[in-house]
């Protein structure tokens, strides 16, 4: 079976970089695949991206050497069948606030006996391997995300569900479920931060987060080991900004601007 860049990182004990995709273009995924992450995750959830444009990313993505990754919609068996069927190596799931969210999240991704994943792999076997069945249980990565203060009170819990090998804090929401908006600096929201990491540390299990760069750092210094730096739509205006500062700032007041 094809290897998952991902799980080899983070079996390793190494800290994997990866980056978000919400924009649906292939184009822009087959770019950002080939940049050198670990991992790169469709957005489906937030992004403006639907299994249609999914595809095709995804297919961008086989050529490069990140993991593909898909955050689903929600918690739901259809929503992750699907993109594990389409080549998925890793599904990052939103609002698992329980354990029995926890578990139902593992089950969508494992088929029987440790879930109920239905067999159906059509684009995952001609890309991942003909034994793509005999491995996929142990080499795809379900990635439940923590992000309530409701998932804070049964954290422990949740981390011990078997089949759970890493999590991912979406910072914004944990933020506005403390009360304190989309914003990320509140001691206490910092202190939530810590409490993770130290329970993953307790349950072997690796931490992840959503981040930019200019808080990238911060995570990784408090022991998260898988860290999204940038959105190819943030990286993008970022990045037109800077190029278009540099040359306004080059032109004189008094030269012609025209040519």
């Amino acid at each position: 079976m094809r290897p998952n860049p991902l799980r080899e990182t983070l079996e390793a004990g190494g800290t994997a970089l990866g980056a978000w995709l919400t924009i649906p273009s292939p184009v822009t995924a087959e770019v950002v695949g080939t940049t050198g992450f670990d991992y790169v995750c469709i957005d489906m959830q937030h992004g403006l991206i639907d299994y249609s444009d999914s595809l095709p990313m995804l297919m961008a993505l086989t050529g490069g050497g990140a993991t593909p990754t898909v955050r689903v919609p929600e918690n739901l068996p259809s929503h992750i069948g699907k993109a594990l069927d389409a080549g998925a190596m890793a599904i990052v799931v939103p609002m698992v606030n329980s354990v029995e969210d926890c578990k139902a999240a593992v089950a969508a991704c494992r088929y029987a006996p440790e879930g109920s994943r239905s067999f159906g792999p059509l684009r995952a076997v001609p890309t991942q391997g003909a034994d793509y069945f005999d491995h996929a249980n142990t080499d795809v990565l379900c990635i439940p995300m923590i992000e309530t203060v409701t998932a804070l009170g049964d954290l422990d819990a949740i981390l011990a569900v078997p089949g759970v090998e890493a999590i991912y804090v979406g910072p914004s929401d944990l933020s506005v479920s403390m009360g304190f908006g989309p914003n990320y600096g509140a001691p206490e929201f910092h202190q939530a931060l810590d409490q993770i990491v130290a329970s993953c540390a307790r349950h072997n299990v690796v931490p992840g987060i959503h981040a930019t760069l200019a808080t990238a750092q911060d995570r990784l210094d408090r022991g998260f080991r898988m860290v999204t730096i940038t959105s190819e739509i943030i990286a993008m205006r970022s990045g037109v900004a800077d190029d278009l500062a540099t040359i306004r700032g080059s032109i004189s007041p008094t030269e012609d601007s025209i040519y």
